[in-house]
């Protein structure tokens, strides 16, 4: 059986940003081949094989697998030390005075005013990918900090996902905030949504968020629960990415619908039809919490808990709390 491997060493990549040595590594890759039979397929000098095979050798990624001798000629066949690759490098910016950080996780409206706010103390970078899709980029080292808001069938939040993509590897996880979703309509709410059944009607365009976030999670859930066909939801299968993108969409009249923050819904001046309170966490590995303190110092100040109360719909009333991670934690 092939192993496919992940490479995040540096020299590796560099390495196979040559697209001639990157040719060669594929070749191998589907079978083993001597350096003669490499120059004929790419149509070069055995010579200039050997030179880009003894790179790739000394960086690991090839390995001499067997050696014939036919009539006093010897033939060395090579193979790829893996059946398949994915290239992973995370490039940050050189600055010793203030660290970077790569926020990837679910879009959050509090997790941008610390952004802001520790500006003069860690360069926050925020990528929203989703709540299920920044665990996934924690656990591969591609970020420092992720944040999520994922209801497990047991009915908690978050835990049982850390639990599961974390279950050799310390993390701490601390609530952010208790934040309210619902409908957004646009303003007076001249399509009468009343609640999720009305996204069927033909009249009615709905923004559906990306697959992987808790918000398309849950939703995907209850419009399951209510016997809703995807089919009936004209506009299911469009997403944005971020709840400002939906509650802009439905500003702009290019959706009758969304399913977000009361907050974005306030700041677009939508109308908003409550439907549940969720809880929104935040997850790093446990030795990035001494680069990470001033943002858990932050968020433990009475003046970020005020800023964050001025965001419609949120409750700070947790905020900061360090969460138990061990399962029978009470």
């Amino acid at each position: 059986m092939k192993q496919f491997e992940i490479i995040k060493a540096f020299e590796q990549i560099k390495l196979l940003a040559d697209s001639r040595r990157l040719a060669i590594l594929r070749k191998l890759m589907a079978r083993p081949a001597t350096l003669t039979q490499l120059g004929e397929a790419l149509g070069e000098h055995p010579a200039w094989v050997r030179h880009h095979v003894k790179q790739l050798e000394l960086a690991g990624l090839v390995e001499l697998v067997e050696t014939h001798v036919t009539s006093g000629v010897v033939e060395k066949f090579y193979r790829a030390h893996a059946g398949g690759l994915l290239l992973q490098e995370l490039i940050m910016p050189e600055d010793t005075a203030l660290p970077s950080v790569i926020f990837s996780g679910s879009h959050d409206l509090a997790v941008e005013l610390f952004a802001h706010q520790l500006e003069k103390y860690l360069n926050i970078m925020i990528l929203p990918v989703g709540s299920l899709d920044g665990l996934v980029t924690l656990r591969q080292g591609l970020c420092h900090l992720s944040g999520c808001h994922l209801l497990d069938v047991s009915g908690e939040y978050n835990l049982p996902f850390v639990r599961h993509f974390f279950p050799d590897r310390p993390v701490l996880i601390f609530t952010l905030a208790q934040r309210e979703q619902g409908l957004m309509t646009a303003p007076d709410n001249p399509k009468t949504i009343r609640s999720l059944a009305d996204l069927a009607r033909s009249d009615v365009t709905f923004i559906n968020r990306i697959p992987g976030s808790g918000t398309r999670l849950w939703f995907d859930h209850q419009i399951e629960v209510l016997g809703i066909p995807v089919k009936s939801i004209r506009g299911y299968e469009n997403a944005a990415r971020t709840h400002t993108e939906c509650a802009r969409l439905v500003q702009d009249g290019k959706a009758d619908v969304a399913l977000g923050l009361h907050a974005a819904a306030s700041q677009h001046a939508l109308g908003f039809i409550p439907l549940f309170q969720e809880r929104y966490d935040l997850v790093l590995p446990r030795e990035q919490a001494e680069m990470l303190q001033p943002l858990l110092d932050r968020i433990q100040t009475k003046s970020f808990r005020r800023s964050v109360e001025s965001l419609v719909g949120y409750d700070t009333t947790h905020t900061g709390e360090q969460i138990p991670l061990l399962e029978n934690a009470t």
